[in-house]
């Protein structure tokens, strides 16, 4: 099936890839627009991934203040310093630090949650399903699935992305190491809202 340059650029346009890299996808996903978005997205987590033990010292302090009332400062790592520059890196650690604004996480991601509290929600997990003569491994699976749940409401990298529900923050920095060829990392924020104590 002939690829257009019309298809090209309606990809390059929801997704940010090259335009190869475009090209390749609708090729591979015989023209099918939401086939090449999918394959995109899986090479972008397998560059991800691949990046994810390169050390990430540059990067920015970004800022968010909303109707003077919220402020937000969150600590973004990239590798360079010319990373650190673009527009796209800017974009993404000033919709982070409006994320933190406007869903208020608990937590970075699930590794920072203290052990206590992940634990004292298993036991409560386990209290809903008591008694209904449920097989261990069944069990764990549905512990295992609340606690995932509980992760999505409390910690930042878990939570939907509130300018676009069906992305994680997660997601989002999977994307854009896609775009921009470099580990990046959520390093640390800190959240004020006026009159509340924490």
């Amino acid at each position: 099936m002939p690829i257009s340059a019309t298809d090209v650029k309606n990809l390059r346009d929801q997704t940010g890839a090259g335009m190869m890299d475009a090209k390749n996808a609708l090729v591979e996903a015989d023209g099918n627009t939401e086939k090449a978005i999918e394959l995109l997205r899986k090479k972008g987590m397998a560059s991800a991934a691949k990046r994810a033990d390169r050390d990430a010292r540059a990067g920015v302090i970004a800022e968010y203040v909303h109707g003077g009332r919220i402020g937000v400062l969150v600590e973004i790592n990239c590798e360079t310093d010319f990373v650190a520059l673009t527009e796209d890196f800017k974009a993404f650690a000033h919709d982070v630090a409006m994320h933190i604004a406007a869903a208020n996480p608990e937590y970075l991601n699930p590794e920072s949650v203290p052990a206590n509290l992940v634990e004292k929600e298993r036991e409560l997990f386990l209290a809903e399903i008591e008694g209904q003569n449920k097989p261990a491994e069944i069990v764990d699976k549905i512990v295992s699935g609340k606690l995932e749940k509980y992760y999505e409401t409390i910690c930042l990298t878990k939570q939907a992305f509130v300018k676009d529900p069906d992305k994680t923050i997660e997601a989002l920095t999977t994307d854009i190491i896609a775009k921009v060829g470099e580990n990046i990392v959520i390093r640390r924020y800190s959240r004020m809202e006026l009159g509340s104590s924490n």
